[in-house]
């Protein structure tokens, strides 16, 4: 809104308008007029009390395209501009005054104004309104006049002098509106500027170049800059801490499309407060004439940065409770020291950090006693870093794999002894300067963005296992102390599945070591079978089992084929399975039948102080004659291959396991051709994830109906194409052949 209409409509609603900037500021506007009360004995006409004095303005000036453009309080009120001269002949006459009274320019130029009041009215009130702006004195009045169309229209007027600059002598510049519409305008102008002036909202109006017309007292308080310093100014010239060009084209953006942008951040520091950063929530609107034209802006900013601040926290909570719940989930996933290392460092970036290495003690990595002191020093070994490659940070670090050994005064062993968080929030020259003289390594990460470090010790169980570093690059700041919090919870979470793995590692040897031992060392057959055997332990991710077999020389040249395998892992199952080698060994030399046998082995089971099931196959062979006689408790069925290549399974009545109890067991007699092949196995040899039972053994009788030169080869054929390269389960497979091979 121009100065001339902001202060007419002033002079109409009778108060004062906003003060203009003073005289010698940038941007400032001279004033065209000051209210004035009447003094004492003061003449001419008076209108409602009020009287307006006026400097002497240019009469182009006053009139300006802007004021006609603007046309009212913001466009809500069209204001006709009339001029005449100093015997009252009307010599301008501008489009406003033609709608508002249905005159052409060409019917009024040269007519005296008072000829435009109603016929019926009293026009000596309107000759002495003119005669007393004429002679200096400004007037205020409501006036009726007579429309072209013929019917009265009451007019609120406001006149004053001007001097006519070319022509000399005064002019009489007439402002007039519609005195139904000013009343109205009054009503809603005295609302608005109440609630501008008391708004706790800053309010700004702004022209169509962006530059501010006028702001309330809440605005000039968030800013820090009186009204006069923002008037005639645009923001990215007052308030250049703040991001007032991305404010300014929010504020373009409602100005050229119409529509109100709502809830644009503006943030930074202001004079009000210019050691802390704020954000303000802002909206603007376009601001439009009667004809829908585009005359300014209106903003409104609201500070929010104490709701920001709890926002932000509780995001920062949210994304930290994410990361835990994350952590839960993505470490631990197996008992391998490396991955479980690994998987803390991958989930701690990049949300955490921006680069994550775990190094665990050297001690701890090879399976020896943990908690030893640290006054000598400290041994790592790095098993993790993130990113693995690409990153200018962890690309300068010791490789996986390095052994890392570090002095009794180094950071890294304070950490282990203290167990407590070392932080080093401003990672900076001050900062690496005490290491310079040992290490060129700090100054590097220096140079390559790291501005703040932090290092975690694992912790599980009261005893220290390892720490991890976390480096932070990105301008976010530093390390806070929720963050270090949450290192922490991290960093405890991997302890205690390193610490796991370390144990599990530790059962798992033992296990495997018991196992190995109590497999038959070297089998001796009678004459006339040949055999040869395998034991597959699982892979180290899975635990051992109590998978075994024998070779039990009998009276009369025959041989007890065993196989079995006890339900569990670990060392308790590599225990049991021990336990019931021995006594079958023990029991098959009282020539007990093959039922008999296992009878005896289940009444072993049920002495255990702790239940345990196992599977097991029984197969007697007397070589001479092929006849063999074979008891299962649960076990998979042996196969055959007679010497004409043909493959079956025994049809053998699969029983229940051994310490199920309560249930006979069968024996089946037959007879195989000479030189036929015996195959026992355990399950892990034929079951596997995702995979039809059926379908594996049909796998495995076709891998026995191919010649093979050996019963080595045999054994070697079967675990390379049937096992995977991480087997699940402990795998046992005894071949035997039964008599001579046969001869080409």
């Amino acid at each position: 809104m121009s100065g001339a209409c902001h202060h007419v409509l002033a002079a109409l609603d009778g108060g004062a308008a906003a003060p203009p900037r003073p005289r010698g500021e940038p941007g400032a506007a001279r004033p065209y007029w000051e209210e004035r009360q009447p003094s004492p004995g003061a003449q001419g006409p008076q209108v409602r009390g009020i009287r307006v004095a006026m400097h002497e303005v240019p009469f182009e000036e006053v009139t300006t395209s802007a004021a006609r453009d603007a046309g009212g309080w913001l466009g809500a009120l069209p204001v006709a501009v009339v001029a005449t001269g100093a015997d009252g002949a009307i010599v301008r006459w501008d489009h406003a005054a033609e709608d508002l009274l249905g005159y052409t320019p060409h019917e009024v130029l040269g007519r005296h104004i008072a000829d435009l009041l109603h016929p019926g009215a009293d026009r000596s009130l309107g000759r002495s309104l003119w005669e007393g702006a004429a002679t200096g004195r400004g007037v205020m009045g409501v006036v009726t006049a007579w429309h072209k169309e013929g019917h009265p229209l009451d007019l609120e007027i406001w006149a004053c002098p001007v001097p006519a600059r070319h022509r000399g002598g005064t002019t009489v510049l007439v402002f007039a509106a519609e005195a139904e519409a000013a009343r109205h305008i009054r009503g809603s102008s005295a609302v608005w500027d109440g609630l501008f002036s008391r708004s706790p909202v800053g309010i700004a109006v702004l022209d169509t170049q962006l530059r501010f017309l006028r702001v309330n007292p809440a605005l000039e308080a968030m800013n820090g800059l009186s009204q006069a310093a923002h008037i005639g100014r645009r923001l990215v010239e007052i308030l250049p801490d703040v991001n007032a060009t991305d404010m300014e084209r929010a504020m373009r953006r409602a100005l050229d499309e119409g529509r109100p942008v709502l809830d644009s951040r503006r943030t930074g520091r202001t004079p009000a407060d210019p050691d802390h950063d704020h954000v303000w929530s802002g909206s603007y609107v376009r601001l439009e004439d009667a004809d829908g034209r585009p005359i300014g802006v209106a903003a409104t900013l609201i500070d929010i940065t104490a709701q920001q601040q709890a926002q932000l926290e509780a995001d920062a909570g949210r994304r930290h409770l994410a990361l835990v719940n994350e952590a839960t989930l993505k470490i631990g996933t197996s008992l391998d020291l490396e991955r479980t290392a690994q998987e803390l460092a991958d989930v701690a970036v990049p949300d955490l950090a921006d680069a994550v290495t775990v190094d665990v003690l050297e001690t701890v990595v090879n399976g020896g006693e943990v908690g030893a002191g640290l006054v000598g020093g400290a041994t790592l070994r790095r098993l993790a870093k993130a990113p693995l490659a690409g990153s200018p940070v962890t690309d300068v670090l010791a490789p996986l794999g390095r052994t890392l050994t570090f002095p009794a005064n180094a950071p890294y062993t304070r950490v282990l002894g203290a167990r407590r968080p070392f932080v080093v929030p401003v990672f900076d020259d001050t900062a690496v300067a005490p290491a310079a003289g040992h290490s060129a390594r700090p100054a590097e990460l220096l140079r390559r963005g790291v501005h703040s470090f932090m290092m975690t010790p694992l912790l599980a169980r009261g005893v220290v296992l390892g720490l991890a570093t976390f480096y932070r690059t990105r301008p976010v700041g530093p390390f806070t102390e929720d963050e270090v919090d949450l290192a922490g919870e991290l960093a405890a979470r991997a302890a205690v599945c390193v610490d796991n793995a370390r144990l599990y590692s530790r059962e798992h040897d033992t296990a495997a070591v018991l196992q190995r031992s109590m497999l038959p060392q070297h089998i001796t057959p009678p004459p006339g079978i040949e055999v040869a055997h395998r034991y597959l332990p699982a892979s180290d991710v899975n635990e051992v089992g109590g998978d075994w077999y024998d070779v039990i020389a009998l009276e009369g040249g025959r041989a007890a084929l065993v196989i079995g395998d006890v339900m569990g892992h670990g060392t308790a199952a590599a225990a049991v399975m021990g336990r019931l080698a021995a006594s079958v060994r023990a029991l098959a030399r009282l020539d007990l039948s093959p039922e008999e046998l296992l009878y005896q082995l289940e009444a072993a089971l049920h002495d255990l102080a702790e239940p345990m099931i196992a599977t097991f196959l029984c197969l007697v062979v007397d070589p001479a004659t092929g006849h063999c006689r074979i008891t299962r408790a649960g076990h998979p069925p042996p196969a055959t291959v007679s010497p004409d290549g043909a493959v079956r399974l025994l049809d053998v009545p699969p029983g229940l396991p051994l310490g199920v109890g309560g249930v006979p067991f069968t024996t089946t007699d037959v007879t195989l051709p000479p030189g036929s092949l015996l195959v026992l196995y355990t399950d892990g040899l034929v079951e596997a994830r995702n995979s039809d039972i059926e379908a594996r053994l049909g796998e495995l009788t076709e891998l026995l109906a191919e010649p093979v030169p050996s019963l080595t080869a045999l054994c070697d054929r079967l675990l390379t194409h049937l096992v995977p390269a991480s087997a699940d389960d402990d795998i046992a497979l005894l071949v035997a052949r039964v008599g001579p091979p046969p001869t080409d």
